[in-house]
């Protein structure tokens, strides 16, 4: 455990000379600290030997049955984090990054949502209608029961531009006596 400064010390004082050091708790009760060395080298060798180091005990290491969990900043559970103090400014623009991957890896198209559909028509005559504009990533046509179409349904493109067509095209477009929104 890393109750106070001097285990800190004594821990990360074997890569050079401490010159000082921090111990905090954030809201959830997760302790991080702070520690400063007189040569930059020192720091780096720390960083490379300690950073990811797990620091479960045997027991805990057993709970986990060899699986890797990770905490909600997306760091393993358990395994120090030991990097270069960050500015602001580069904290802000590494969560900025991350924030942008994340949202382009959950962009897989653009899904429309069709209604108005023939109780008749299933996902092979909704792909007929909608396949002329693009490529099709996902389609879905909602059934009831019976298996009979609910009135809507689901189709997701790969582009932006297909998606508009599709839109543009078939926006009150009579489909077996009914105009399609």
């Amino acid at each position: 455990e890393w109750e106070d400064e001097d285990k800190l010390k004594e821990v990360f004082g074997k890569f050079g000379a401490v010159t000082s050091s921090l111990i905090r708790s954030d809201a959830q009760g997760r302790k991080f600290a702070f520690v400063n060395f007189e040569k930059n080298e020192d720091a780096k060798k720390c960083i490379e030997e300690m950073h990811m180091m797990d620091i479960r005990t045997e027991e805990d290491k057993d709970k986990a049955g060899g699986e890797e969990k990770l905490g909600p900043d997306g760091h393993p559970e358990g395994k120090l984090y030991v990097g270069r103090a960050q500015t602001k400014k580069e904290r802000e623009k590494a969560l900025k990054s991350k924030f942008v991957a994340t949202a382009d890896s959950s962009n897989k198209g653009v899904n429309l949502y069709v209604k108005n559909l023939d109780e008749s028509v299933d996902d092979d005559g909704m792909r007929e209608l909608f396949s002329s504009f693009g490529e099709i990533t996902s389609l879905s046509v909602k059934k009831d029961d019976n298996g009979k179409c609910k009135g809507f349904g689901f189709v997701c493109f790969s582009s932006p531009d297909d998606a508009t067509k599709a839109v543009t095209e078939m926006h009150l477009k009579v489909v077996k006596g009914k105009p399609l929104y």
